[in-house]
């Protein structure tokens, strides 16, 4: 039987032939031979299929112009639209207000590629005991006077970090230069604390800049001592030297490897004498350095690292030379999340200048330069504790030869202390810190400073 839908035009203009040959049926039965009658039947069928093909378009249609029916199992969204969702218009000032706020916000080189500012704002409030002789933070404990305790803000550091938008005979180039109001001879002017620029390939890279020796790049966690590096004269030979550095990274599996650096610095010498013999020294020599860095990756948060290393250079004094050799050994490890132990380890001659904090590398007897021997390090043991919380507990020395030495110099100078950090924020530390120095001086005895610090740093 053929249906009618008399609701949808386009179907019944369809339909009018087949409804007006039903009518005539009886008529054609008697008026028609039977081949007529067999084409006519064929025909009615063929209108018949078309109309069945038309009322599946118009249920088609009408689906997609209702929408598909809710689902009740179907979380209904409760919030804003999407961005795929919102008019275009609201997209482009969106676009166009983060567009504004970058660029007043970014800094730029006059040559258009970008620099970030970095650093740490770094307020210190501290204590010592009678034998600081008025420094902050005194490397060696002197005779005794006055306790002195005091704030600051002068350890404060501003960075500026670059990067170059295209590579250099295929390397990238990046740098970074970094200072601080720490006093020192210029009188506490800003001063310059380190800068490099850096070529950097897949697997090597060549610095030039004012960096720690090469051959010992670690130290401890303090944000006590900042203007110095923590441990100086206890164990940490850090002066910033400038340097060029070479570099290149050996892959032996693909959690094991090799580091290599080796390059040539500039030292700064330290005479143990004053007036007019300190005159003769030359301020300045070349030194190689060397170290070798082997480490081993257990996962993306624990590994282990251990670095042989070397120095070597001439002291120039009242036209001789003497020696200054080294050999170091440092080390990080944390094969445990919470627990990591790093540190180093040096024994030579002639430390002085690296920066041993007080300047004993030789002397002179019967006429002639001789070294004087030394050994130290330190080490350090950080738990974390918390996700906010970490300590640090640390201990150094240096242990200079005493038959090298006359009454009234350092043999032995050792500190022990140790500190927590708490973050009140992800840029916001919060440091409590004490530690005691120890300084034995050759014929008269061991003399003890005591500092406490209290330091919150904003970091940027």
């Amino acid at each position: 039987m053929v249906r009618i839908f008399p609701d949808s035009a386009s179907v019944s203009r369809a339909r009018k032939p087949a409804v007006f040959g039903l009518l005539l049926w009886p008529i054609l039965l008697g008026a028609q031979t039977p081949t007529q009658i067999s084409g006519i039947l064929e025909r009615l069928d063929r209108l018949e299929k078309e109309n069945q093909a038309l009322t599946e378009e118009v249920k088609a249609l009408r689906a997609k112009l209702e929408g598909p029916e809710p689902d009740a199992a179907a979380p209904v969204p409760t919030g804003g639209s999407t961005a795929a969702e919102a008019p275009l218009e609201e997209q482009v000032r969106v676009q166009d207000r983060r567009i504004e706020e970058q660029a007043q916000s970014k800094v730029e080189a006059s040559q258009r590629f970008p620099i970030r500012v970095t650093g740490m704002a770094l307020f210190n409030a501290y204590e010592n005991s009678r034998q600081s002789s008025g420094s902050e933070y005194p490397v060696t404990a002197s005779t005794p006077g006055q306790a002195a305790a005091g704030a600051t803000l002068r350890q404060t550091i501003l960075g500026l970090d670059y990067r170059g938008p295209t590579a250099v005979w295929g390397a990238t180039v990046h740098g970074s230069v970094y200072m601080d109001f720490f006093p020192t001879a210029n009188n506490g002017a800003l001063r310059m604390r380190t800068a490099s620029i850096e070529m950097e390939w897949k697997s090597s890279s060549i610095l030039v800049g004012l960096e720690k020796p090469i051959f010992n790049p670690r130290e401890p966690s303090s944000l006590a001592q900042v203007g110095v590096s923590p441990m100086t004269g206890a164990g940490n030979l850090w002066l910033w030297l400038p340097q060029i550095r070479l570099e290149h990274d050996v892959s032996f599996t693909r959690s094991t490897g090799l580091r290599a650096q080796a390059g040539v610095v500039e030292t700064r010498e330290a005479s143990p004498y004053t007036g007019s013999a300190a005159g003769t020294l030359a301020p300045a020599r070349p030194g190689l350095e060397g170290r070798f860095e082997f480490f081993h990756n257990f996962d993306d948060e624990r590994q282990v690292e251990i670095a042989p290393g070397f120095h070597t250079s001439q002291t120039h004094f009242a036209g001789l030379s003497v020696p200054s050799s080294l050999f170091s050994l440092d080390w990080s490890a944390n094969p445990w999340r919470r627990f990591e132990f790093s540190g180093a380890f040096y024994a030579g001659q002639n430390v002085a200048p690296l920066g041993n904090g007080y300047g004993q590398g030789f002397g002179v007897r019967y006429g002639e330069l001789y070294t004087v021997d030394s050994r130290g390090g330190w080490a350090q043991l950080t738990i974390h504790t918390a996700p906010r919380l970490d300590f640090h507990l640390f201990s150094g020395q240096q242990d200079d030869q005493n038959s090298d030495l006359a009454a009234g110099r350092i043999g032995k100078n050792l500190m022990f202390g140790g500190n927590l950090y708490y973050r009140l924020a992800p840029n916001v530390i919060l440091a409590l810190e004490a530690t005691q120095l120890r300084t034995l001086y050759i014929a008269q005895g061991v003399r003890i400073n005591n500092h406490y610090d209290l330091a919150l740093a904003y970091l940027f």
